[in-house]
């Protein structure tokens, strides 16, 4: 049985209930991508999510979470 993926929409709701700052372009990626940001960042914690939240309001729209630290190591430690 094929997988149900979620649609934009959803993924906003899902983004906007996590109470953090990073954005709108993260919807021009993939699902899968922003299933996978979603995942990095409802794991965070206060002192992180603060942290992604200072650096959009200084970086604005050059902030990129792919090209994060902290999301780099995440995927990293994902994969192995």
């Amino acid at each position: 049985m094929e997988e149900i993926k979620p649609s934009n929409i959803e993924m906003k709701i899902k983004f906007n209930n996590l109470k953090i700052s990073i954005g709108d372009n993260i919807f021009t990626h993939s699902i899968e991508t922003q299933e996978l940001i979603y995942s990095y960042l409802s794991g965070l914690t206060n002192i992180e999510i603060k942290a992604i939240n200072i650096a959009y309001a200084h970086l604005g729209t050059s902030f990129n979470i792919l090209k994060s630290g902290g999301y780099i190591s995440w995927i990293k430690n994902k994969n192995h």
